[in-house]
């Protein structure tokens, strides 16, 4: 099918293929004749990157009367990455319309400017919910004779908080406009909107109900909690070519990843809400421009960002809604192409992955966190494979040569490509050359020799892993002798804390390595933790103004004293 098997005027057909659009995608395919041809509400299930924004914007445009100035359609989406894309979208597809006027408003710009646009007369407006209804209260939106109204990724925006001010905004619209609705999964909340506020809808999905894209590879690996950034690291250097994007929890563990990564060379930056505009837009015209790697995210922080091309979503953490996990796996494998999602998670999650499968009927692949060898074999080919395929600028290059093959004359064709190998590959072979299994089971086995290296020497990568005598312990590793000092904090069991929450908090706001942590209780209002003394100071201090779970703590020396050396042996 083409696209002029829809019914879209010719102006937007030109504009169409002006885009490069070549043929529709099933999301488009189903719902611009029911948009054109229909009077009904619509409810569309599409994930990011099946060409939803032209499936409700085409027709949009063929519907709205734009010899008239009043504003006829509302476009309201969940952030202000998402309300600029679209606002340039409906843009390229009004190239040809005359008299179009789009305008975008959304919360973190000037609201003067767009006040000012918004009064020169405008047919749609794409918009972010709080920023619309504060348009609306000042009584310079005026809705009561909208014609349509599209709510993108309505599933988002309810997870964000904006249920209040969609009734808000929703309430004062005229009974007789169209609505279409769309998002990823259809959860309950979702459910309720449509029944509240449209009429008789028609709900078109795009592959399977609350399921997520398809052309993607779903793995996971299991690992303990103190692996989890050594086997972030190995996935990344078994795919050479990788262009990520990594899921946090936290804004602040999406600072600490991010800084780690980069410390160790990696080509990657942090997207979460501590940034700036200026900064969040600077990072992700890097990452559609791929002169960045990897981008660190949070899943707030990622949404509007619509790029192509990207090989792998790693899930750093488990997601806590299986819903969230379809999110961010569409985010790879669009527009048909193909792509890998991953989540790294420990023992304790094996229910959640039980979860994510039944409620979007993925089936998971588990797989091993690569060893050393694995990862410099990959790489080395990866290495090989780019240095074939180079041109060589002859003119350019061959006024530089005469004194090089001087001085390799005296190396053979064997010794020189080893030693041009070994330039290139050293700091891999040196990285992994003693690493060992990180996957998880009941307990570490003793350590084994991975093939191709020798397991001798002491492994300075990944202390966190192996005990004083570079063996591995029987016994759980934080059992291991060290100098303690306790701390209280206000959480306990009436706050459904549990052990890994602290720990969590204490790696994450402190920077600290789990092995660094003692005994854990947990009290009913209540708990107590230990840390080595020589990072006690630094907790103290990283703690001051630590949330967990959203709430603000309180943590304090168990004894009000400061840390002593020796103070107590374990």
């Amino acid at each position: 099918m083409s696209f002029e098997n829809l019914n879209l005027h010719p102006e937007i057909l030109k504009a169409v293929e002006r885009m490069g659009f070549t043929a529709p995608t099933p999301i488009q395919e189903k719902i611009i004749p029911e948009i054109i041809g229909g009077d009904r509400d619509l409810v569309g299930l599409a994930q990011t990157g099946t060409g939803k924004t032209a499936a409700f914007g085409l027709p949009m445009i063929q519907l709205i009367d734009f010899a008239s100035h009043h504003t006829q359609g509302v476009v309201i989406c969940p952030t202000r990455e998402l309300c600029i894309q679209i606002s340039k979208d409906f843009k390229e597809y009004c190239h040809f319309v005359k008299g179009a006027k789009i305008v975008s408003v959304y919360g973190g710009a000037s609201m003067e400017n767009q006040i000012r646009q918004i009064k020169k007369g405008v047919q749609i407006i794409v918009a972010t919910p709080g920023r619309l209804l504060d348009l609306i209260k000042r009584r310079v939106v005026d809705i009561s004779r909208i014609a349509y109204v599209v709510l993108d990724e309505a599933d988002e925006m309810l997870n964000m908080g904006f249920q209040e001010d969609l009734d808000a905004i929703l309430s004062q619209t005229p009974p007789d406009r169209r609505t279409w609705l769309f998002s990823a999964t259809m959860p309950k909340a979702v459910a309720a909107i449509a029944g509240k506020y449209m009429n008789n809808y028609v709900e078109i999905t795009a592959g399977k109900r609350n399921a997520a894209a398809m052309n993607i590879e779903h793995t996971n690996y299991i690992i303990m909690e103190r692996d989890r950034y050594p086997a972030l690291k190995r996935i990344i250097d078994y795919s050479p070519d990788i262009y990520a994007l990594i899921f946090c929890r936290t804004r602040n563990e999406t600072r600490l990843v991010s800084e780690k990564l980069i410390k160790d060379g990696y080509n990657a930056e942090a997207l979460h809400g501590e940034l700036s505009q200026a900064q969040r837009d600077l990072v992700m015209q890097k990452f559609r421009d791929r002169n960045l790697q990897l981008l660190v995210a949070t899943d707030v922080a990622a949404r509007g960002l619509d790029v192509d091309d990207i090989t792998h979503v790693i899930n750093y953490n488990f997601p806590d809604e299986a819903e969230t996990y379809t999110h961010r796996s569409g985010r790879t494998a669009r527009a048909g192409k193909s792509g890998i999602s991953v989540i790294l998670m420990n023992t304790r999650e094996r229910h959640k992955l039980a979860e994510v499968e039944r409620r979007s009927g993925i089936k998971f692949t588990y797989a091993k966190v690569p060893n050393g060898y694995a990862v410099c074999e990959k790489q080395l080919y990866a290495m090989v494979n780019k240095l074939v395929a180079v041109d060589v600028n002859h003119e350019a290059v061959d006024k530089f040569l005469g004194p090089v093959y001087e001085t390799l004359a005296g190396l053979s064709k064997e010794e020189l490509i080893q030693k041009f190998i070994s330039a290139e590959f050293n700091r891999f072979l040196d990285y992994y050359k003693n690493s060992e299994d990180i996957n998880a089971s009941a307990f570490k086995p003793a350590k084994q020799k991975p093939d191709g290296f020798s397991a001798d020497k002491k492994n300075t990568r990944y202390p966190a892993a192996k005990s004083q005598t570079g063996k591995y312990k029987k016994e759980p590793y934080r059992h291991r002798e060290m100098n303690t000092q306790s701390f209280f904090i206000n959480v306990g069991k009436m706050d459904n804390i549990q052990k890994g929450a602290i720990t969590r908090l204490l790696c994450d706001t402190s920077g600290i390595e789990s092995f660094q942590i003692g005994k854990i209780e947990i009290m009913r209002e209540f708990s107590f933790f230990e840390v080595d003394d020589k990072v006690a100071l630094t907790v103290l201090k990283s703690m001051k103004h630590a949330k967990l779970d959203g709430r603000d703590v309180l943590v304090q020396f168990a004894d009000k004293q400061q840390p002593k050396t020796n103070r107590k042996k374990r």
